[in-house]
């Protein structure tokens, strides 16, 4: 009754069976891994964040400062940690709209050249209200030693960065090196600094988790995902299944003979 499976067509209809499963089972096991994983670095990521807060709290006595170049390139690792850096303040720019304990204010950010040549951005603190240089404290003269947390630079449109352009002079819309590049003379490092203590007058701002840790629209993807290739080998089952019930109904038809072309085709008595 069963023969029709030693048939070309179905030895390659099981064939397939055989390899989709196990490829779409892998699949989705590779992309429920990968969600954990974001999981995973989304509660480092908080700890590590908390870590951060409790040491800028505490004036990063704490944590010893590595120097700057130690650091870099800034990457998840190194995201947050204490550098340190020595230069003299230069250029100063306001970076409007920015949220700390659920107020609107304002960065105020120093640029800081160092012996290298390179300017560093610095936030020295934040201030509540709208961008006004009146309100911004001047950088202190000569030369100084700045310690905070390294920070990657931002983009536009994430991490409640505004992507509005247009900004008056003086102010800058993300901290960044690409935006940087146009306003200053110097090579801008690709990271930027947000003091321990801010300077008088000022809140100290904290460090942001490292992108690409939170549970965001590529973690639920990830998982989404998963669901598909789960579900994807359970209808690749369900097909196989569905097929060899009908071909096994042909075959019993057939073989009764109730089938049209089957009594057309039996010899007449």
């Amino acid at each position: 009754m069963y023969r029709f499976l030693l048939t070309p067509r179905w030895w390659g209809i099981n064939v397939f069976v055989v390899l989709a499963i196990p490829v779409c089972i892998f699949m989705g096991s590779w992309q429920l891994g990968r969600f954990e994983d974001r999981v995973q670095d989304h509660e480092s990521a908080k700890a590590q964040a908390r870590a951060q807060a409790d040491e800028q709290g505490a004036g990063g006595r704490h944590t010893k400062a590595r120097p700057l170049d130690a650091l870099l390139p800034v990457d998840q690792e190194t995201s947050g940690e204490q550098a340190t850096a020595t230069g003299r303040y230069g250029e100063q720019l306001l970076v409007p709209d920015r949220q700390l304990d659920d107020k609107r204010g304002f960065y105020v950010l120093t640029l800081l050249r160092t012996d290298d040549g390179k300017s560093l951005p610095v936030v020295r603190g934040w201030l509540p209200g709208d961008a006004d240089t009146a309100k911004a404290p001047a950088a202190p003269k000569g030369e100084v030693t700045v310690t905070g947390a390294l920070q990657a630079s931002e983009s536009p449109g994430s991490n409640g960065v505004s992507a509005a352009g247009g900004l008056p002079r003086g102010q800058l819309g993300a901290i960044s090196s690409a935006s940087l590049v146009n306003l200053v003379r110097d090579d801008v490092y690709d990271a930027w600094v947000t003091l321990a203590k801010a300077d008088a007058g000022m809140k100290a701002v904290p460090a942001a988790a490292p992108s690409n840790t939170g549970l965001d629209l590529k973690a639920f993807q990830n998982l989404g995902y998963t669901g598909e290739w789960f579900v994807f080998a359970g209808f690749v089952l369900f097909m196989w299944f569905r097929l060899f019930r009908r071909e096994a109904e042909v075959a019993r038809d057939a073989r009764l003979g109730l089938l049209p072309d089957a009594a057309q085709a039996a010899p007449k008595a």
